[in-house]
């Protein structure tokens, strides 16, 4: 199971961030049919599985978080084998309810800030933005999905096929490069995201030029996740994918270049929906964490806003 799902996230078969951090997370649970001799060993074979899994996707700081989580939860906590396994299914399952309940509270409160006739576009594949649409569109609401491709893996493409599917959405679909075409009649953009980690949105590659033409034409642009995607002390490391995506045949004398993902500032966000609330980013430049203003206005938690706080 657990090298099944370590090859699973290296071939990218599963795209949404959330499912990947589910799916690592619930790996571990093959530690719990294994026999152990001692405890020593136990917690070796947890630590050398959980960083197996993590090495699996170096760019994935929510489910190292979750995993380094789930470490700090077992080792050294028991003192016995059976002490410690029942730590770990505790873990795995404390970790598996926070990621759902928090993908889950996050997509309603993101459905609550679409409004009927809305056009919007997204980039990629979040499962979080589709039970947006999707909860928007059970509500009664007309909505226009303008997708784009997200290239080289067409991600976009499984996503668009998902919107067809939701009674109430008009689904459009563009190539990347016509992304300033997608945005013509747009009201806003919502995007899922990887994670936030200090001044920086990461998320699939393309999303950078998304957003700063976005920021250019004044549409406003929503981040939508689980606010364990928020991390701090992560040291973003991007993923280069295999030439083959972009090209079957090589091509003499030239390196193809293919990045996993952007790292965007956080001054072209307007709104980071969680399922703590709705942060607003106030200002252009200089963002930093600092408080949540809730859908209210109202401080709720911590958020990001520009500058030193008063």
């Amino acid at each position: 199971m657990i090298d099944e799902t370590v090859a699973e996230i290296q071939a990218m078969e599963t795209h949404s961030s959330s499912i990947v951090v589910l799916k690592a997370s619930e790996a571990l649970r093959e530690l719990l049919s294994r026999e152990y001799d001692s405890l020593e060993g136990f917690e070796r074979d947890l630590e050398h599985n959980a960083g197996a899994l993590r090495r699996s996707n170096p760019s994935h700081a929510s489910m190292h978080s979750a995993l380094r989580e789930i470490e700090q939860d077992v080792i050294g906590e028991a003192a016995t084998v059976a002490e410690a396994k029942e730590l770990l299914e505790a873990a795995i399952e404390q970790t598996v309810s926070k990621v759902r309940s928090g993908k889950r509270e996050a997509a309603a409160r993101a459905a609550e800030t679409l409004s009927d006739g809305d056009s919007f576009v997204t980039h990629d594949y979040s499962s979080t933005v589709l039970e947006a649409v999707r909860r928007a569109a059970e509500s009664g609401l007309e909505l226009t999905a303008c997708v784009t491709e997200a290239r080289p893996r067409f991600l976009g493409r499984k996503a668009v096929r998902e919107f067809a599917d939701i009674d109430g959405v008009t689904p459009r679909l563009f190539v990347d490069s016509g992304m300033a075409h997608a945005l013509e009649d747009a009201d806003r953009v919502i995007l899922g995201m990887t994670c936030l980690a200090d001044d920086t949105y990461y998320n699939r590659v393309g999303t950078y030029p998304l957003v700063a033409t976005a920021a250019e034409l004044d549409i406003p642009v929503s981040v939508v996740g689980s606010s364990a995607k928020i991390v701090d002390g992560f040291t973003f490391r991007n993923e280069i994918r295999d030439a083959v995506e972009v090209t079957r045949e090589p091509i003499e004398g030239v390196t193809v270049e293919n990045p996993a993902y952007d790292g965007s500032p956080l001054a072209l966000i307007d709104q980071v929906i969680t399922e703590e609330g709705i942060q607003t980013v106030w200002a252009q430049s200089g963002c930093s964490i600092a408080r949540l203003d809730g859908v209210d206005g109202s401080p709720a938690g911590v958020g990001y806003r520009s500058g030193l706080d008063s």
